[in-house]
């Protein structure tokens, strides 16, 4: 006798025996469970029910309901639990569970968290995955990749929650989160359009989808194992009896489990293949077989067991062509005897039609070579196999990628009659794990390697280096102005340019070269083997980067015009950082600042002075900090004189003396400040400082008439508190304003000159004064002196270094003169150092003086004893 068309023929011999055998597990297996099942007394239990049907929520009459309702009913029912439902939210029902203030929670999936908070049972309550869903006429994402920036509306605290997180952040991809506190306000909210997509259960989602706008997107991830979950360590007995009653339904098609399974999964068009079908095809296939048996074993019931056999073919006839695996027999002769409707779908003919073919029928030469090649392993020498088939069908271009498990079908003498196959398409899972690799080792623009991979690269060609000897560079290549291609041009030209700049420099390389893209505008080539000494590395590290060079140096063709770029190099041998990566990335950055120092298209080799410079850079930055804000610094005065030689005014200037690094030029720490944004709080303290000295020297009849001035940098003079905390400063101390002169450069007039202006007006207005400091060296343009509140023009001491010996220096200083006099303008020259220079000065008309020859700049105290401060005031 046959069972259907799956070619499983039973020989009569053993059929009794097997037959009995089976029968008396069956019977057994009740008796088994109920002893399991004894208890001493019927428990109480409360329940927590959150919304999420069809799985498990509230009936009308506040029972538990749904699949994990009806079945946790039904046990209830026979063992005498007193079950109590508690209502609560996902997060609540949790945070209950784990408090002891409810004792059990269905449709839970285990996790390695959750295990360690709560008691679970052994066999799975249900089996289900996730998916994403989309409003109708939206566009339908197709991979997780592609909710890159959607607003993603997610149950908080589910495993969807957890599980995203994780995808999302480790992808480095930005997705707009909307958490909920239930599953229909996540739906609820793509209804509303205040998501864009939903993440949910495939059975709460498919239900809740049928008749709104909502449609399930081709999205599925995150397989799960769900539970009753109880408080840890109370309730051994109850989880025991759960999977008594699960074991036994699962072995039963016919049982209340899959009874109440068809009753409330909602009818799907596709979706990845449930486990629990699989052993529901397992406990099925043990029916058929021992049906098999007993029609064999008793001929005179032959009637009634075909009739029993027939039923169980259909259910697992449904069974098979419901779920989405490609599941199939072929016997030893390669030829399928059995396939269930996915295989037919896929092969685009009925089963009856595939039945008695081969593969040659159906796949290209070397697929049916493969697949025979592997199908002969389970038939011939009984392995079991399992791994991925890739198989190409004849016509199709494309080949599509299986994961297969295929295992041999033995008669009970254990010979070999056919193979039983199921094949899970993962091409496009496949695809997807190709687009990641691509995405984490590959630069997207240029499809050069990322940072990730040149940096394996490197630690690779280090290791190499050390054991061969020979070696080798790395060199970083930086585009110069590239941000005016994208300003200028637009950034598709900006991507055109770096992809042809990938393109000549990669025509330069040789095999064993890597060339990748580290940032925007930067590149990093990897030479290796160049040669065993250092100096001959050198000297083909030049050669190839004047490859490099000659061949950017070729104009691109950019929105149809011809555009030429220009390169900055930097280089860092391997014999320069031993074999320690970090190393030699800082020694080919820090050669590449120096090459951009240098000019354009220029080279420059790593040294060890440009790390002891950038050390004692980032030494100085952070006690520069401290100083500044424990008010470690000091404030020297130089003096400024009229023409008779009286003090009239002094300049400010800061002074720092480190306890460990001893004294520190103005000259290092001052430029230190600017580039790092210290200057603004260090001139903050200065101002401060200043405004004191002046409050207190009112009380001074020597020094109430001196004028002090303070250098203001641009950046402190653009900082947006900087006009409010000057006035603050004004206030707090009493400072007489007239006496406060700043003093600012050139420099500060290149950009928002009404602005700048207007803060001037605003300050002068309080009786400040403005200086134009070092006058002549900068951006000097009559239009703007004009209109500035300018009371003094500070000559530069470049000017009057030489100015008795070099004629052109004399020219400048006699037209400031002029200029300042005609514009009613007091002109101060710095730098005055000799009674010559002085003497020069005055008869071209400069009416004050500062430098060397009048005094170095020194403490407050010590110019309180000088005999010469003016006993009238500054006009």
């Amino acid at each position: 006798m046959r069972l259907g068309n799956l070619g499983l023929e039973m020989p009569r011999r053993w059929g009794r025996r097997a037959g009995l055998l089976l029968l008396a597990c069956v019977f057994a297996l009740p008796v088994m469970a109920a002893e399991s099942r004894s208890e001493p007394e019927a428990p109480h239990l409360r329940v927590g029910v959150y919304e999420n049907p069809p799985k498990i929520f509230l009936s009308e009459t506040g029972e538990p309901s749904g699949i994990l309702g009806d079945l946790l009913l039904h046990i209830a029912e026979q063992e005498g639990w007193q079950l109590e439902p508690v209502a609560c939210l996902w997060q609540a029902c949790l945070s209950a569970l784990a408090n002891g203030e409810i004792d059990l929670m269905p449709d839970v999936a285990l996790t390695p968290s959750r295990a360690t908070r709560f008691d679970f049972h052994e066999v799975p309550a249900l089996l289900s995955w996730s998916q994403i869903y989309v409003a109708a006429g939206a566009e339908q994402p197709t991979s997780l990749l592609e909710l890159q920036g959607r607003r993603l509306a997610v149950l908080q605290g589910s495993v969807q929650h957890d599980y995203l997180m994780t995808f999302f952040s480790g992808m480095e991809l930005p997705v707009q989160w909307v958490l909920v506190d239930s599953l229909e306000a996540g739906f609820q909210a793509v209804l509303d359009q205040q998501a864009d997509a939903v993440a949910a259960n495939q059975f709460y989602g498919d239900q809740r989808a049928q008749g709104t706008d909502l449609v399930r997107a081709p999205v599925v991830f995150l397989p799960s194992r769900l539970y009753y979950a109880v408080t840890p360590g109370r309730l051994p007995k109850v989880l025991t009896t759960i999977d008594d009653y699960l074991d036994l339904w699962r072995n039963d098609p016919g049982s209340l489990y899959f009874e109440t399974l068809r009753r409330w999964e909602p009818r799907r068009e596709s979706g990845p293949l449930p486990t629990w079908l699989w052993w529901s095809l397992a406990g099925l296939s043990a029916m058929l077989l021992a049906a098999l048996l007993f029609s064999a074993l008793l001929r005179r019931q032959v009637q009634r067991q075909t009739q029993q056999l027939q039923k169980s073919e259909q259910k697992l006839s449904t069974i098979l062509n419901s779920v989405q695996a490609h599941i199939y027999i072929k016997g030893t002769d390669l030829r399928y005897q059995y396939v269930n409707q996915k295989v037919a779908d896929l092969l685009g003919a009925s089963p009856d039609a595939i039945v008695g073919s081969r593969d040659e029928d159906f796949f290209d030469a070397e697929t049916a070579r493969l697949l025979k090649e592997n199908d002969s392993r389970v038939l011939l020498r009984g392995e079991r196999f399992s791994n991925e088939e890739v198989s190409r069908f004849k016509g199709c271009e494309s080949p599509r990628v299986f994961l297969s498990e295929k295992l041999p079908l033995r008669t009970p003498s254990g010979e070999i009659y056919a193979l039983c196959g199921i094949s899970t398409d993962i091409t496009e899972h496949r695809e997807i794990q190709e687009q990641l690799h691509q995405l984490s080792f590959f630069d997207a623009l240029t499809g050069l390697p990322n940072r990730r991979l040149l940096l394996d690269r490197v630690r690779h060609g280090l290791f190499s280096s050390s054991r061969t000897g020979y070696d080798g560079a790395l060199v970083l290549l930086d585009l110069d102005s590239f941000k005016s291609v994208n300003d200028s041009l637009g950034h598709d030209a900006g991507d055109q340019l770096l992809c042809a700049v990938a393109e000549r420099i990669q025509c330069k390389l040789s095999a064993t070269d890597t060339l990748a893209r580290f940032g925007a505008d930067e590149f990093v080539v990897l030479l290796e083997d160049l040669a065993l000494q250092p100096d001959r590395a050198v000297v083909a590290v030049r050669n190839r980067a004047d490859e490099w060079l000659t061949a950017l140096a070729e104009p691109f063709e950019l929105g149809g015009a011809p555009y030429v770029i220009s390169v900055s190099l930097g280089v860092a041998l391997f014999s320069d950082a031993g074999e320690d990566t970090d190393t030699l990335l800082k020694g080919a950055d820090l050669a590449l600042q120096a090459s951009k120092r240098l000019g354009h298209n220029r080279l420059q080799f790593f040294n060890p002075a440009m790390q002891v410079a950038i050390n004692r850079r980032t030494q100085l930055e952070g006690a520069l900090r401290q100083a500044i804000e424990s008010r470690r610094l000091a404030l020297h005065l130089q003096p400024q004189v009229n023409t008779r030689g009286e003090v009239v005014a002094m300049e400010a200037l800061a002074r720092w003396e480190h306890p460990e690094l001893g004294m520190i030029s103005p000259a290092e720490f001052i430029p230190l400040a600017e580039s790092t944004g210290l200057i603004v709080p260090l001139g903050e303290w200065v101002l401060e400082q200043a405004c004191a000295y002046l409050a207190d020297w009112q009380g001074d009849e020597l020094l109430k008439g001196v004028v002090l001035a303070v250098n203001i940098s641009p950046a402190q003079f653009r900082h947006p508190n900087f006009v409010d905390h000057l006035e603050n400063t004004l206030d707090a101390s009493g400072c007489p304003p007239e006496r406060l002169e700043l003093e600012v450069t050139e420099s500060l007039l290149i950009d928002e000159l009404d602005q700048v202006i207007e803060r001037m007006e605003s300050l002068r207005a309080h009786g400040i004064r403005f200086a134009l400091d070092d006058f002549g060296t900068g951006y000097a343009s009559l239009s703007y002196l004009k209109r500035l509140p300018l009371q003094l023009l500070k000559v530069d001491q470049s000017f009057v270094r030489d100015l008795l010996t070099d004629p052109n220096d004399e020219a400048i200083v006699r037209t400031i003169i002029a200029l300042g006099q005609s514009l009613d303008l007091e002109v101060l020259a710095e730098g005055v150092e000799t009674e010559a220079q002085a003497r020069r000065l005055e008869a071209l008309g400069c009416t004050f003086l500062q430098g060397y020859l009048y005094g170095k700049p020194a403490p407050l105290e010590q110019w309180r004893k000088d005999q010469r401060l003016a006993v009238t005031p500054l006009n």
